[in-house]
Protein backbone atom coordinates (compact mmCIF):
# COMPACT_ATOMS: atom_id res chain seq x y z
CA UNK A 1 0.00 0.00 0.00
CA UNK A 2 1.73 3.12 -0.92
CA UNK A 3 1.29 6.51 1.27
CA UNK A 4 -1.87 7.91 -0.39
CA UNK A 5 -3.38 3.94 0.35
CA UNK A 6 -3.96 3.07 -2.92
CA UNK A 7 -2.34 -0.30 -4.20
CA UNK A 8 -0.61 -0.49 -7.91
CA UNK A 9 -2.12 -3.92 -9.45
CA UNK A 10 -1.08 -3.67 -12.62
CA UNK A 11 -0.56 -1.58 -15.74
CA UNK A 12 -4.53 -1.21 -18.07
CA UNK A 13 -2.82 -2.67 -21.09
CA UNK A 14 -2.33 -5.82 -18.94
CA UNK A 15 -6.33 -6.16 -18.45
CA UNK A 16 -7.49 -7.52 -22.00
CA UNK A 17 -10.07 -5.66 -23.82
CA UNK A 18 -13.74 -6.88 -22.91
CA UNK A 19 -12.33 -9.29 -20.39
CA UNK A 20 -10.57 -9.42 -16.81
CA UNK A 21 -8.03 -10.05 -14.38
CA UNK A 22 -8.76 -12.02 -11.24
CA UNK A 23 -6.71 -10.48 -8.27
CA UNK A 24 -7.23 -12.95 -5.25
CA UNK A 25 -7.77 -11.41 -1.90
CA UNK A 26 -8.22 -12.81 2.00
CA UNK A 27 -12.00 -11.50 1.75
CA UNK A 28 -12.31 -13.27 -1.63
CA UNK A 29 -11.13 -12.80 -5.28
CA UNK A 30 -11.69 -9.32 -7.08
CA UNK A 31 -12.38 -9.01 -10.85
CA UNK A 32 -11.48 -6.17 -12.79
CA UNK A 33 -12.75 -5.66 -15.98
CA UNK A 34 -12.23 -3.25 -19.01
CA UNK A 35 -14.67 -2.65 -21.28
CA UNK A 36 -13.75 -1.39 -24.70
CA UNK A 37 -13.79 2.00 -24.38
CA UNK A 38 -11.19 2.17 -21.96
CA UNK A 39 -12.95 2.12 -18.94
CA UNK A 40 -12.20 -0.12 -15.69
CA UNK A 41 -14.67 -1.64 -13.14
CA UNK A 42 -13.35 -3.83 -10.15
CA UNK A 43 -16.30 -6.32 -8.17
CA UNK A 44 -16.47 -9.22 -6.72
CA UNK A 45 -15.51 -12.30 -8.64
CA UNK A 46 -19.03 -14.45 -7.28
CA UNK A 47 -22.21 -14.06 -9.14
CA UNK A 48 -24.68 -13.10 -6.73
CA UNK A 49 -27.49 -15.94 -8.26
CA UNK A 50 -25.12 -19.30 -7.81
CA UNK A 51 -21.64 -17.84 -7.14
CA UNK A 52 -20.50 -17.86 -11.10
CA UNK A 53 -17.00 -16.95 -11.82
CA UNK A 54 -18.03 -13.52 -12.83
CA UNK A 55 -13.90 -13.36 -14.49
CA UNK A 56 -15.23 -15.48 -16.64
CA UNK A 57 -18.38 -14.01 -17.77
CA UNK A 58 -18.42 -11.92 -21.12
CA UNK A 59 -18.15 -8.14 -20.74
CA UNK A 60 -20.65 -5.46 -23.49
CA UNK A 61 -20.76 -1.66 -22.59
CA UNK A 62 -20.74 -1.35 -19.16
CA UNK A 63 -22.41 -4.96 -18.44
CA UNK A 64 -21.14 -8.42 -17.48
CA UNK A 65 -23.15 -11.21 -17.72
CA UNK A 66 -22.12 -14.10 -15.88
CA UNK A 67 -21.57 -17.67 -17.56
CA UNK A 68 -23.22 -20.05 -15.96
CA UNK A 69 -26.72 -18.42 -15.76
CA UNK A 70 -26.89 -14.95 -17.98
CA UNK A 71 -27.01 -13.17 -15.00
CA UNK A 72 -26.73 -9.58 -16.24
CA UNK A 73 -24.34 -6.53 -13.88
CA UNK A 74 -24.29 -3.29 -13.84
CA UNK A 75 -20.35 -2.71 -13.73
CA UNK A 76 -20.35 0.57 -12.07
CA UNK A 77 -22.59 -0.13 -9.76
CA UNK A 78 -22.77 -3.70 -9.27
CA UNK A 79 -26.50 -4.35 -9.33
CA UNK A 80 -27.90 -6.55 -11.47
CA UNK A 81 -29.55 -5.44 -15.08
CA UNK A 82 -33.89 -5.77 -14.85
CA UNK A 83 -35.38 -8.09 -15.19
CA UNK A 84 -32.60 -9.56 -13.03
CA UNK A 85 -32.21 -8.82 -9.73
CA UNK A 86 -29.37 -9.10 -6.38
CA UNK A 87 -26.22 -7.23 -6.69
CA UNK A 88 -22.29 -8.03 -5.67
CA UNK A 89 -19.85 -6.07 -3.91
CA UNK A 90 -18.02 -3.13 -5.72
CA UNK A 91 -14.69 -2.44 -4.87
CA UNK A 92 -12.76 1.55 -5.30
CA UNK A 93 -10.12 1.65 -7.80
CA UNK A 94 -8.83 4.42 -10.23
CA UNK A 95 -6.43 4.57 -13.65
CA UNK A 96 -3.46 6.76 -12.56
CA UNK A 97 -1.10 7.66 -15.02
CA UNK A 98 2.64 6.10 -15.50
CA UNK A 99 3.81 9.05 -13.35
CA UNK A 100 1.29 9.46 -10.90
CA UNK A 101 1.89 6.10 -9.83
CA UNK A 102 5.43 6.03 -8.86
Amino acid sequence: MSANGWKRVCAVDEIPVLGSRVLCGAHGDIAVFRNDAGEVFAMRDRCPHRGGPLSQGIVHGRSVTCPLHGLRLDLASGEAIAPDTGCTRRSPGRVASHAAGR
